[in-house]
């Protein structure tokens, strides 16, 4: 919980199916891709390397194939282009919230699994097997992707366009959360957070998930916030409900052998208030 990338907004995902550095800002890349990768980490745009789960042929780069994500709004998008180079495709028009002209909008949400195994042996080991056995269910939707952040968490499963984040994720949970996602719906065991938000108000929009039930993607967001020392309060729109969610970090340790495994910083909740009244049916149990 609360650990999705918070720089992560605007989203640029580029097919590459030749080898991997173990960080791309570092541009050891193809010259097209490594300058695509630039321009996208100078405007504060998340890249990302992607290839189809099983494919590992080195081919020659010419024309980039690309997805542009924008989850910078309540009504994210994502598009796809096919570009002849860096300057073919119009990165501040995504920072600008404007699908590029080189780009087409998508109507289908599309799945990232980490399988970045230069970044963290575990993604590669976990995230491989993952990655194929989805893409068996959701043919075209699923791609293996270059580090997203939370090598402990893995195998690591990224929603776009909104940017929802799972971790620790085995096959059938994988498959529940993208399904879930397709409907409009998050699932929260297993949920990460939104990428592009700060930590605590992830925790925030988990708190309220977890007292209201409200699983609709767009239906939770935080409204404002302010933080006193380590403790941070938000106030979060919930369907039709405001509450008021307290919150502060909380040492954890992973049960874990591996080197990923260090102490954590996940999120405890202080207080939770409705601020309005609103009539409430719990779920029923499972």
């Amino acid at each position: 919980m609360a650990s999705a990338t918070v720089g992560a907004r605007l989203w640029l995902l580029i097919e590459y199916a030749g080898p991997w550095p173990s960080h791309l800002e570092s541009l050891q890349l193809p010259d097209k891709i490594a300058e695509l990768v630039r321009r996208a980490l100078d405007r504060g745009i998340r890249p990302q390397l992607i290839r189809r789960p099983g494919r590992r042929t080195r081919t020659q780069v010419e024309d980039l194939h690309v997805l542009v994500a924008y989850a910078a709004s309540q009504e994210p998008w994502m598009a796809r282009g096919v570009v002849a180079g860096p300057d073919d495709l119009d990165l501040d028009a995504l920072v600008a919230g404007v699908v590029p002209e080189s780009c087409i909008l998508e109507d289908e949400p599309v799945f990232l699994v980490c399988t970045h195994a230069k970044r963290n042996a575990c993604c590669a080991r976990i995230g491989l097997p993952l990655a194929r056995s989805l893409a068996e269910s959701l043919p075209d939707r699923v791609w293996e992707t270059s580090h997203v952040g939370g090598d402990r968490y893995a195998a690591n499963l990224v929603c776009l366009p909104h940017g929802i984040f799972y971790g620790s994720m085995s096959q059938a949970a994988a498959l529940a959360a993208a399904n879930a996602y397709r409907s409009g719906e998050v699932i929260l065991d297993r949920l990460r957070g939104r990428a592009g938000i700060p930590e605590p108000l992830q925790a925030a929009e988990h708190f309220a998930r977890a007292h209201t039930g409200e699983c609709s993607v767009g239906a939770v967001a935080v409204e404002s916030s302010r933080s006193d020392g380590d403790v941070t309060e938000a106030i979060v729109r919930c369907g039709d409900v405001r509450i008021q969610v307290v919150v502060e970090p909380s040492a954890f340790t992973p049960p874990c052998g591996t080197a990923c495994a260090e102490t954590i910083t996940t999120y405890r909740l202080v207080s939770l208030d409705r601020l309005t009244p609103v009539q409430y049916t719990t779920p029923a149990l499972a």
